[in-house]
Formats: C-alpha cells, structure tokens, sequence
C-alpha cells in the first residue's frame, strides 16, 4: 500500500499517567490565580460558619436537657446542694451528670436563651450558603473560561497539525477527543474542584473543632481517616486502566459509528451490514466491558468509607454518652461531637466517591493533551519571502519525498510547468499523482529537494501565502450546510454578488440553479443530498473559480459530470488557464488530450512528459495507458 494510509497504525494503549497529568490539568487555571485565590477565601469563611453552628446548637442542647433536669430537682437548693442530696440518697451517677451540668434547682428550660442560640445558628448557616453560593458562581466562571480557552487551543492545534495526522487518525476518535473528552474534563473540573476544596476545609475545620471538644473522641475519628485513604487508594489503583480504556472504546466506537453512517449507503449496496453490526457489537462490548468494569470497581469505594464511618460513629457514641454519665462532658458537646463525626466522614466519603469522576476526567485529559502534543507542522519561515508577481511557474527541483522512510515514493523528480500551461499527470494508481500536487500545497514537506512558485521556494513563502495563490477543486466534494450563494462564495471572502455569479456562470453553476425554486438562495442540507453528485462538483469548480488562483488544480474534478457537462467544464477551465498554470490529474484520459504538457508517472517517478500526440506517437507508457481505455479490457500480466 502506498500513500497515507499506508502509515495509519492503531493507537496503542497506555498506562494513565494520573499525578502529572492532574497537575497539569490544575495547572491551566494558573491564568485565574487571582480569581482561585478569592475562591479559596470565600469557601474558608463559609466552612468556617458551618463547622461553629453544630457546636453552637450544642449550647441548645444543653439549655433544654439542663432545664429539664433543673424542674426535677427541688427548687431554693445552689447546685452543690442539689448534687450533695442526691450523693446522699445514693444516686451516684445522677450527681456526677448534674455536677457537670449549668443547671439552676426548680427552673425550667430558659426560651429566651433558647431563641438567641436558634437566631445566631440561623444567621450562620444563612451565611455560610451566601459564600458557598458565590464561591461557586465565581469558580463556574474560573472553570468555563478554562475549558474555553482549552477548546480554543485545540482548535487552533488542529489547524497547525500536519496533514498526515489526519491521515493515519480515525476521523470518529478524533472528533471524540474534541468534543466527548473536553466535556468530560468540564464536568471532572466543575465538580471535583469545589467538593475537594470544600472537603478539605470542612475537614481541618472539624478536626480543630473536635479537638477542642475531646481530644479523646477526635483521636478515635482520626484513626478512620487512614482506613479510609488506603481504602480508596487499593481501590482506585485496579480501576483507572478500565477508566483509560473506557474512553479509548468510546473513541473506537465513535470511529465506527462515523464510518459506518458515512459510507452507509455502500455498506447496502455491498450487502455488508452484518459484518458491519459484528464490528459495531464487538466495539460496544468492549466499551461495555470497560465501563462497567471501572464504575464497579470504582462503586466499592463510598460504601467501604461508609462501613468505616458508620464504625467511628458507633465508638463515638458508646465512649460519648459514658462521659455524660460522668460528667465530663456536657450532652450537648456529645451531640455536636456526633454531629461533626459524620459531617468529618462525609467529606472523605464524598471524595472516595468522586475518585471514579476524577479518574474518567483525568483520562479524558490525557486524550486531549496527546492531542495537543502531537508533532506540529514546520512553522513559517521568519522573515517569510513576500512578492506580488504571481504567473503561476512551478518548478520541481530534484524532488525526493516518502511518507514512510522505508518505502520509497519520489526520488529525484525534475519538472517545470510554465505559466498558462495545463500540465496533465497520469499515471497508475500509487504513482504519486496525488502527492505531487500535495507537495506543492505544503500539506507535505519534501524529503529533500525544492519546489519553487515564481522563482521563489515554497518553504520560504507563508502557507497562507502559498495557498492563496493556488485553488484546488478535489474529486471528493465538500459542500457545507448552508446555501449555495454561500458555497461558491466560501472561495473569495468579501465576495461581490456579480463576482459569484460570474464564477457560476462560467462552471455552469448558473444553468442549473436557476431551475430552482430559491434559486442561489437554495439551502444545502448537511449532507447535501438535494442536489446531485454532479452539481456538487460544479459548486466547488466555481468556488475555485471565484478565488481567481495563478495556479489551478483539478483532482480528478470532473469524475461525478456526466458527458455533455464535462464537456462545458473542459470550455470553462480553457477560459481560466489564461496566464494560469493548471495541474489535471486524470484517470479518463479523454479529459487532457488537450493539455500542453502531459506527465506520465510510475513509482513516484516521471517516465514521459510531452503532448497527447506525441505520447502516443512514441507508443511507451502512456500510448499503452490510453489505448487501454478504449480497446477493451486490460490484460493484466502475472
């Protein structure tokens, strides 16, 4: 096989590089240091605010419990008085609970201190949601403006990637990586950012919060926390390869769902759509696989950091509730300790639970930054050789290029097409017809050496430079969603109305356009099924057209007209060649019998060049070529 294709090779699949990968993923917020700076303030000060209000309602507790026990003893007694009766009356334990009470004999619960600690916890947790919601509104903005400039980067990448990128990637993958695996980021981001700065607040703030209650307690809900980490850690070891192969299957799948509805209707006509469902089924399975297997994976984690919580949970309250029998500790103070036990589990749980999250994002960033790591196209030459002469000579200076090193293409090619001259190249499939014409676009760069566009050598020139003196009509058309006033009108920006229909006018555009009923105004659907094969191809000649190029080149472009059409095409691009230089690559050979130069290729090498009469006067390559297409079937030799 030659030419691109030859080159492709199936991604290979490689090990998640998670740490580097997340800092550098952290790392394209640095632009909004600020703006994480105020983020990071303002989700302190609503922590803060949550993590008092539990030991605040605790002082509730205490107000109710120690009124209610207060009632039950007798009234004009001090408290001393009151834990001496009851030692006396042999209530041991019940003198120990009062003697570390607030309790006043015969009063009962005191409402109006009651109310002050209800307003105060309410004024709180009200302002804790005001900074937690604008902690979250302004990191919403940090993080679309991220993955915005993220989107805008890999645009740009794929405009500076050489063409043989694309050439050896799966158009389905590639389009996965754009849009699948950035979005996939966005959510990973979004989410895990402001739950794991949450969490990691919530939990130094309980942590120093309990062990200002007791010491005692908190150390036995900080043995939970290693538990928990190695938990998570074994866990999510043994599910980020399924998390790497996950999206590498979506890509996959993509692939095959893009070709496949591309190609549909050859998929019919060969009868081919049981193999086709056997690949799509072998596809899906995999990803069915993989996808299951890291969420299952994965999906152990919350209820292992559960069972360890809800462990911690029970020692806090045996060990809690024998220190109010003793009275050591207020009952209120065992309830906010409860309270803040779970709310210390949950933020772990929370971000056990966000590990399958953080690792399906983390492999989707892996896609894009392999993307955006790929080998760029050279950069223009600075300063770049800039001349307004622009005759259309192309000279072919001892040409050698291959897309692969070992399988050679074009060696030593020389050729010179002068201005105005249609330079026809024929040749075999796999000759390098194709490449040649490539090469002169700067989609590849030669092996070694020059080509040169009015004396001046095309890697000295801008790209943009180059191409804009060069239109190209190719045998596969593309047309966008749009009209066809806007299609023609894609090949000269700016254009004016009567330069887009004389460039109708002059590729036949104009004759059929106008039997419909909207006319230049008609709408091309996205695949542009409501005109045919052949009127497809007449809208991209007279696109060319419009650009008015000094160098034209016509892929095999009138493959998809009929006979007479062809014919009034043939006219049209006579009246353009004038002081144009035109490439024709044909396989009708019918179509350049009228082309000053015809170039007859073999293995990326020129074997003859000279007139249709010449050629076949000589009777070599080309005499056998042409004759081939109108004697019959060929013979081909063994």
């Amino acid at each position: 096989m030659r030419g691109p294709a030859a080159a492709a090779t199936p991604p290979g699949t490689k090990a998640m590089n998670f740490g580097p990968s997340v800092r550098r993923l952290l790392g394209r917020l640095t632009p909004h240091r600020f703006e994480v700076g105020a983020v990071i303030v303002l989700a302190t000060i609503s922590v803060v605010f949550s993590v008092i209000g539990p030991k605040i309602m605790g002082q509730a507790t205490n107000i109710i419990f120690d009124g209610i026990i207060g009632r039950q003893l007798p009234a004009g007694l001090t408290k001393d008085q009151a834990v001496d009766a009851l030692r006396a009356e042999g209530q041991s334990t019940l003198a120990d609970m009062v003697s570390g009470m607030d309790v006043v004999p015969g009063a009962g619960i005191d409402f109006d201190a009651l109310m002050r600690v209800l307003l105060l916890v309410l004024g709180l947790y009200l302002l804790a949601s005001l900074f937690a919601w604008l902690q979250a509104y302004l990191l919403n903005n940090i993080v679309q403006g991220t993955i915005r400039q993220l989107r805008a980067e890999v645009e740009a990448k794929i405009h500076r990637l050489p063409l043989r990128y694309f050439d050896t990637s799966q158009r389905g993958d590639l389009l996965s990586r754009v849009t699948n695996d950035i979005d996939n980021v966005a959510q990973t981001v979004q989410q895990t950012i402001s739950q794991l700065l949450t969490a990691v607040l919530t939990v130094v703030g309980i942590l120093g919060m309990m062990l200002w209650i007791s010491p005692l307690l908190a150390l036995i809900a900080i043995l939970t926390v290693p538990a928990s980490v190695a938990v998570t850690a074994f866990i999510a070891k043994r599910s980020q390869g399924h998390f790497v192969a996950q999206w590498q299957n979506t890509g996959a799948l993509n692939a095959q769902i893009e070709e496949t509805y591309s190609g549909h209707e050859l998929v019919k006509v060969f009868g081919r759509q049981r193999e086709v469902r056997a690949a799509f089924d072998e596809k899906n399975e995999a990803l069915y696989r993989s996808g299951f297997m890291a969420q299952m994976i994965s999906g152990l984690v919350q209820p292992a950091v559960m069972f360890l919580g809800n462990l911690n949970y029970v020692a806090i309250a045996v060990i809690g509730g024998m220190r109010v029998a003793s009275g050591t500790m207020s009952l209120g103070d065992v309830q906010a300790f409860i309270q803040y036990s779970r709310q210390f589990t949950q933020p772990i749980t929370q971000v056990s639970s966000m590990m399958n999250l953080m690792q399906s994002g983390v492999a989707s960033a892996e896609r894009v930054f392999a993307l955006l790591d790929e080998d760029e196209q050279s950069p223009d030459p600075e300063p770049a050789v800039t001349t307004d002469v622009k005759r259309g000579l192309v000279q072919f200076q001892d040409v050698s290029f291959r897309y692969q090193d070992d399988q050679p293409l074009i060696d030593d090619l020389n050729l010179i097409a002068r201005p105005g001259q249609m330079v026809a190249i024929v040749g075999p499939t796999g000759a390098g017809k194709t490449t040649l014409v490539n090469l002169i676009l700067r989609f590849y760069e030669v092996n070694s050496g020059r080509i040169l566009i009015d004396g001046v050598d095309v890697t000295r020139m801008t790209r943009d430079d180059l191409r804009s003196r060069i239109g190209m009509v190719l045998q596969d058309t593309w047309l966008f969603g749009g009209t066809i006033r806007d299609n023609i009108a894609y090949g000269l920006p700016g254009a004016t109305e009567e330069q887009i229909l004389q460039a109708a006018r002059m590729s036949y555009v104009d004759r059929f356009v106008r039997t419909l009923p909207d006319g230049y105004d008609t709408v091309i659907d996205e695949e542009g099924s409501n005109v045919s094969a052949g009127e497809k191809q007449l809208i991209t000649i007279a696109r060319a057209f419009l650009a008015q190029p000094s160098i034209l080149i016509l892929d095999e472009a009138t493959s998809s007209v009929d006979t007479r059409t062809e014919l009034l095409v043939q006219h049209a691009t006579a009246a353009l060649r004038s002081d144009r230089t035109s490439f024709v690559i044909a396989h009708r050979l019918s179509t350049i019998r009228d082309a000053d130069v015809i170039v007859v290729m073999q293995e990326g090498r020129i074997v003859e060049q000279g007139s249709h009469t010449e050629l076949l006067d000589r009777g070599g390559a080309y005499s056998e070529l042409y004759h081939s297409q109108f004697a019959g079937p060929a013979q081909v030799q063994a």
